[in-house]
């Protein structure tokens, strides 16, 4: 369900991000909510360890929930002075679970959110990758920054989250204030396990009610059956449909991977675009000037089905206008173009041998390392 009251920023991740971050934590009257993947003691994480420090010491409440997996390199002495500075502290655990076993399921999603009035929501994780340091961009990644109605949605969200790790309830949360602006948002979660596909529903949403255009920049981009079937159906109504990948990537294997669906998108008239300039990690995608989804959803299987998610869906002119152009502005800039010509003279027979090799790998160790034994029924 969409919610009304809201204004929304798109941020591109680096120091304005991290600055934002910083402010808001440090304005943060009640409560902070901060909730993400990869959490590192570096200079980036030390900054934002710092500003929660401080919020905790003036009498904020502060929960930090991290993936164990993901962030098992924060060592257990800076875990440890996180707890004596009063902030409450929990590791989502990955691995073995009872009832519903699994191998594999990770916390993906990245979420902050102060006083249940202000958020961010993106793919950025709390390391020096995501942040600008001298002779070193930060990755390409983007989050929004969301005021109003649906900060209390994701409030809900975090404390339901807290509440399933710790079994502690947190008190509810306050009343949004009204600010006047009618852009509409809505929160949207994936996590398999517990039945809830709601990213990968407003993906194929988006490819049901694209009229003219749809762009989608994706981090280890390896779709899946129904998503590929949805997608050339959209490029087959005339939808121009536009798709920016990595060309450096940090992870090898998804980078081979990716590369095996290049003839696929090309033979049908999607456009297909290779960001140069650092690693891509970002997760976004738009249509017709009019509609944006942003967080952590990657479009492969294991956001689909192994993986927690959170993305915002943003039906608001202004801002789908804002990321149509910025997205059209780095394709300009900062991307190759691949085509049919340029891969069939590039690629031989042996590079297309290992990108079949890598998509198999991939698949397996997907199947292998990220295994349920059953969904939850519907409640």
């Amino acid at each position: 369900m969409y919610t009304a009251n809201n204004t929304s920023r798109l941020i591109r991740g680096g120091k304005a991000y991290f600055d934002l971050l910083e402010q808001l934590i440090d304005r943060a009257k009640t409560s902070i909510h901060l909730q993400v993947y990869i959490y590192e003691e570096d200079e980036t994480g030390s900054q934002i360890t710092r500003a929660l420090v401080r919020a905790a010491q003036r009498g904020v409440k502060v929960y930090l929930l991290l993936d164990r997996y993901a962030s098992s390199a924060l060592p257990e002495s800076t875990v440890q002075s996180i707890i004596h500075a009063g902030i409450n502290f929990r590791w989502f655990e990955p691995l073995v679970k009872g009832r519903n076993f699994y191998i594999g399921r990770r916390m993906h999603h990245k979420i902050f959110v102060a006083d249940g009035l202000s958020s961010l929501v993106g793919g950025i994780n709390i390391s020096n990758h995501y942040n600008d340091l001298p002779g070193k961009p930060a990755w390409l990644d983007w989050a929004v920054f969301v005021e109003g109605e649906v900060s209390a949605v994701l409030y809900h969200r975090c404390t339901q989250m807290w509440f399933r790790v710790t079994k502690i309830p947190i008190p509810v949360f306050p009343i949004a204030e009204s600010i006047g602006e009618n852009c509409l948002i809505r929160a949207r979660i994936n996590d398999w396990v517990r039945n809830k596909n709601q990213i990968s529903r407003s993906y194929l949403e988006m490819f049901h009610r694209a009229n003219s255009n749809i762009t989608i920049m994706s981090s280890y981009f390896l779709p899946g059956r129904v998503f590929r079937r949805n997608l050339r159906q959209a490029a087959m109504r005339g939808v121009s449909v536009r798709i920016i990948v990595t060309k450096i990537s940090d992870v090898t294997l998804a980078k081979l991977a990716e590369h095996y669906f290049y003839p696929w998108l090309l033979k049908r008239n999607i456009k297909l675009y290779e960001y140069r300039k650092e690693v891509l990690h970002a997760k976004i995608a738009t249509y017709d000037g009019m509609w944006v989804t942003v967080g952590s959803y990657n479009v492969n299987d294991i956001s689909a089905y192994a993986s927690i998610e959170l993305n915002l869906d943003i039906h608001h002119l202004p801002f789908a206008e804002q990321v149509d152009k910025v997205l059209g502005e780095i394709m300009e800039k900062d991307c190759d173009r691949i085509t049919l010509e340029t891969l069939n003279h590039k690629d031989s027979f042996l590079h297309r041998m290992v990108y079949l090799l890598a998509f198999w790998s991939f698949r397996i160790i997907f199947y292998v390392f990220t295994f349920y034994f059953r969904q939850e029924k519907p409640q």
